[in-house]
């Protein structure tokens, strides 16, 4: 620990400024966050109430069901945002009364001063993840359920039922109306699987009532088959049928990277992986649930220059204004870039922290050109 001392006060500022400038800046980023997410509630629920109220039965009840399931993803999208605003607002302050020249003329460097809002993001870095996964990924997925019913008020709990997923097995394309779990049994219903030859031409198509996994083998039930050359029909009360899935490789192709937790969407990609499916939308989506919640770490670059600079040049609301500036293209660009990996034409790194790296970097070329 002595050897660690003179290292740490080094870098960190006294315990006492620390501490201080937490609290100006975790005291204006609740009150900005809280209270645009509020407003947001209000004009969303404004918006909505009327469909809601039109499903019968509704009434405030499910107004607070509403709220209670929309405000969590509000909230937490607009964390960095209003992360941004208040380091703005807590280095402007810094600044106006002096506060940022007595920190220079004691001796501490940019990064010094930072220091302390850093620590600050990268809790709200951390609880915004945990956020995330406990909270608002769950409370989408219900919202989203309950959206499709038109907010009926006797909903019951959403089934284990998944419908209309295709997928290519060898040179066939199979087609299944819908997927049920009972207990430990998997139950394909309405099967239809397009049989092609080795030029891609339809060889025959067949169809059954239902396949279930048992034993590690899959079974067809009520099959009828067409031959396309012979124009012959077949048909069988059940047959095996040689399909290399798993079972849980029907419940991996319908996930979606919003509604599902960081450990659920990591379990699909693991699975679809394992079975040769292209997987860089969801790996887009599985890397942007970290980038989302760090890009708070980089809000006290893109707002120093707000508290940085010759203080006799005055034009603090300049400043303000382009660190505002940044962040707002900050903002486009990694939406920009979340759907370009979303849609394949960028890597999955590259479109999750892309521009995060690209304004990081933009950040410390403005802090040292203000320190010069």
């Amino acid at each position: 620990m002595s050897i660690l001392r003179p290292l740490r006060r080094y870098f960190l500022p006294s315990r006492t400024m620390g501490r201080y400038v937490i609290r100006v800046f975790l005291f204006r980023f609740l009150g900005i966050a809280i209270g645009v997410a509020v407003v947001l509630q209000m004009l969303d629920l404004l918006a909505q109430s009327d469909e809601i109220l039109a499903s019968e039965g509704n009434g405030t009840s499910e107004l607070w069901r509403y709220v209670w399931l929309r405000f969590p993803e509000l909230f937490s999208r607009f964390i960095p945002f209003s992360a941004l605003l208040a380091v703005l607002l807590t280095m402007a302050t810094l600044s106006q009364h002096s506060e940022i020249v007595v920190m220079k003329a004691s001796g501490m460097s940019a990064h010094r001063i930072l220091l302390p809002l850093g620590i600050a993001c990268f809790g709200i870095a951390v609880t915004h993840f945990m956020l995330d996964q406990i909270m608002v990924a769950p409370a989408k997925a219900e919202l989203e359920y309950w959206k499709r019913f038109d907010y009926a008020s006797d909903l019951p709990p959403p089934p284990d039922i998944l419908d209309d997923l295709w997928l290519m097995e060898g040179t066939s394309l199979v087609l299944v109306k819908a997927v049920s779990r009972s207990g430990n049994r998997v139950i394909l219903d309405k099967v239809t699987v397009y049989e092609r030859d080795e030029n891609d031409l339809l060889s025959g198509i067949l169809r059954a009532d239902f396949a279930w996994h048992t034993d590690g083998q899959w079974t067809l039930y009520a099959v009828r088959r067409f031959d396309v050359t012979s124009h012959e029909i077949m048909t069988a009360q059940s047959m095996p049928w040689s399909l290399a899935s798993p079972p849980e490789r029907f419940f991996s192709l319908n996930v979606d990277a919003d509604q599902s937790s960081f450990s659920k969407l990591w379990r699909s990609i693991s699975q679809l992986q394992r079975e040769g499916q292209p997987v860089s939308a969801l790996k887009a989506g599985l890397l942007h649930k970290i980038a989302a919640p760090a890009a708070s770490l980089l809000m006290p670059l893109l707002g120093a220059i707000a508290g940085f600079g010759q203080q006799r040049r005055g034009k603090i609301f300049a400043r303000m204004a382009v660190g505002m500036g940044l962040g707002f293209t900050f903002f486009v660009a990694d939406n920009f870039m979340l759907a370009m990996g979303k849609f394949g034409a960028a890597p999955p790194f590259l479109s999750a922290f892309g521009a995060m790296i690209i304004f990081a970097s933009v950040g410390f070329a403005a802090l040292f050109y203000s320190e010069e």
